[in-house]
C-alpha cells in the first residue's frame, strides 16, 4: 500500500506543471477571449445600428472560438489525446451545420442584409407575395407591414428572390 501511494505522489509531482502550464493556457485564452470580444462590441458601438448586430454575432462567434481553442490546447498539454476530440468537434459541427442549414442560411443571409444594406427600415418592398413597409430587420426575418397584415419572411429568401424597393429612403429626395 506504501508504494502505491508513493507512486501516486511522485506521478503527482510528475504532473503538476504540465497542469499549471495547461491552466495558464486556459486563463490567457480567456483573457484574449474577453479582449476580442470587447474590442468587437466597442466597434459595433461606433458603427450603423443595423451593422452594429454583426459584430455582436462576430464577437460572440470569436469569443467561443477563442475559449474552444484554449480548451484544446490545453488539454493537449496536460497530455490527452485531443486528435479524438478534434476529429469528434469536426463531425458535430457538420452533422449540427447540415441540420440547421435553413437557419444557419437566414442567419448568414440576415448578416448580409445588415452589412449590405439593400433596403432600410421605412422602405417600401415587395417580394415573393408580400409587400409593406420595413420594420424590422432580424437575422432571422425581415418583418414587413401593410395595412392589413404583417409579414415575416425569411432573410434567405431576400438574398434569392427579386426584390422591389419602391420607398423612398430617409433623407433622399
Amino acid at each position: 500500500m506504501g508504494k502505491i501511494l508513493d507512486e501516486l505522489v511522485r506521478q503527482g509531482f510528475l504532473f503538476a506543471p504540465k497542469l499549471i502550464i495547461a491552466l495558464m493556457i486556459f486563463l490567457i485564452s480567456w483573457v484574449l477571449a474577453k479582449i476580442i470580444y470587447h474590442i468587437l462590441i466597442g466597434i459595433s458601438r461606433k458603427v450603423h445600428e443595423e451593422k452594429s448586430q454583426v459584430f455582436h454575432l462576430a464577437a460572440a462567434a470569436s469569443k467561443v472560438t477563442a475559449l474552444l481553442i484554449g480548451c484544446i490546447t490545453a488539454l493537449g498539454t496536460t497530455g490527452v489525446n485531443v486528435t479524438a476530440l478534434v476529429a469528434g468537434l469536426g463531425l458535430s459541427g457538420f452533422a449540427l451545420g447540415f441540420a440547421l442549414k435553413d437557419a444557419l442560411s437566414n442567419l448568414l443571409a440576415g448578416a448580409l442584409i445588415l452589412i449590405y444594406r439593400p433596403f432600410r427600415k421605412g422602405d417600401k418592398i415587395s417580394v415573393s407575395g408580400g409587400e409593406g413597409e420595413v420594420v424590422e430587420v432580424n437575422f432571422r426575418y425581415t418583418v414587413l407591414l401593410d395595412s392589413a397584415n404583417t409579414y415575416l419572411i425569411p432573410n434567405s429568401t431576400l438574398l434569392t428572390n427579386l426584390i422591389k424597393v419602391t420607398g423612398q429612403r430617409p433623407g433622399e429626395k
